[in-house]
């Protein structure tokens, strides 16, 4: 296949499905399963209200609990395909597969080496995902599979559609702190058949242990949009690395020269958790098909959240999602999700 052809799609683009793992006592969920599993049914009742979810199980009996929780809350288990693997914890967002696609309709899925986050955790099972997956057939038969030996997670890089990534430099220095920027840039646009990368140097959210993820931070939006997290409380302590975030957004460009339209989210009043600040971030929202998911943390500024993502995405319903349980292991609603783009999977017998 010719590389120059292929491009990785913006998130709203049309979706064939939605790839999630099902939390289980042998992940890091044990301690609180049941609330985490109540989100997660909520979440995938969300999803196939608009298209198919791929739930990933560990074994059959887990795969049969979760079927019931679905059950319980109406879902359409039509909808729902579950798929028996083994992974280490629940985050498909940077174990799953980006996936690139061409004018034709042939489709790259890009196996990125995944180290837990830079060595923070034990991700040898996650790392296998996406092999696991093609051998089990989610993927169509003519679905390129393309093992890329150099750690990268979906939750790192944000795509338009048309060739520009968005990433921070925290993140991507934290992983090969060996390679110059440019090596870095390189490497990015080759992978991922990009024409140019944006860097931020600023933004961070305590509790996260991503090294800054971008999907927590700053998320491309139709026609030449950025939405971002921003802080407006001064007494805050992300209120100036946020601000000098949002300063360098401000700056960027289009492929055209022109500044980009700009959707600034509020923040959440601080969440603790044994006194532990928790990662809340309204940037972390799914799109699918007709809709976008926000996450919702019980705070006085989701509405407002839900507000301004439906402003930056006309025409999807907003569906929010009770998304206060998932921060407690320092992601949100699109840390455990992938999309998988409309014709890259294969229809299961039924």
């Amino acid at each position: 296949m010719n590389t120059s052809e292929l491009r990785l799609p913006a998130e709203w683009e049309p979706q064939a499905a939605v790839l999630l793992a099902w939390p289980h006592v042998g992940t890091d969920w044990g301690p609180r399963l049941e609330v985490v599993e109540a989100t997660y049914a909520a979440l995938v009742a969300a999803i196939t209200r608009f298209e198919e979810a791929i739930v990933c199980v560990a074994d059959g009996e887990i795969g049969a609990r979760a079927a019931a929780l679905l059950r319980d809350l109406g879902v359409e288990l039509e909808r729902v395909r579950f798929v028996e693997i083994h992974y280490d914890d629940t985050w498909l967002r940077d174990s799953g597969p980006l996936t690139l696609r061409d004018a034709d309709d042939r489709f790259v899925l890009l196996d990125f080496r995944f180290t837990g986050w830079g060595g923070k955790f034990e991700a040898s099972r996650d790392d296998a995902l996406v092999a696991g997956l093609v051998e089990r057939g989610v993927f169509r038969a003519d679905a390129g599979h393309q093992r890329v030996d150099w750690a990268l997670e979906g939750g790192a890089i944000e795509s338009d559609g048309r060739g520009t990534i968005l990433t921070t430099w925290r993140c991507l220095q934290a992983r090969h702190p060996e390679k110059s920027r440019e090596q870095i840039e390189i490497t990015l646009r080759n992978a991922l058949s990009a024409t140019r990368v944006l860097w931020l140097e600023h933004g961070y959210l305590q509790g996260d242990d991503t090294d800054a993820h971008i999907d927590t931070l700053a998320r491309f939006a139709p026609g030449d949009a950025i939405v971002y997290q921003a802080c407006r409380d001064p007494d805050d302590r992300h209120y100036r690395e946020l601000a000098a975030m949002g300063r360098e957004i401000e700056a960027l460009r289009t492929r055209e020269g022109q500044p980009y339209r700009l959707f600034p989210l509020p923040w959440p009043k601080p969440i603790l958790d044994e006194g532990r600040r928790l990662a809340a971030s309204y940037a972390n929202y799914l799109i699918i098909n007709d809709a976008v998911l926000v996450p919702a943390y019980g705070d006085d500024a989701d509405a407002a959240a839900a507000r301004t993502i439906a402003l930056a995405h006309p025409g999807r319903e907003v569906v929010q999602v009770s998304c206060r349980p998932l921060i407690w292991q320092n992601g949100s609603l699109h840390c455990v999700t992938m999309q998988l783009p409309e014709g890259a999977t294969a229809r299961p017998s039924r």
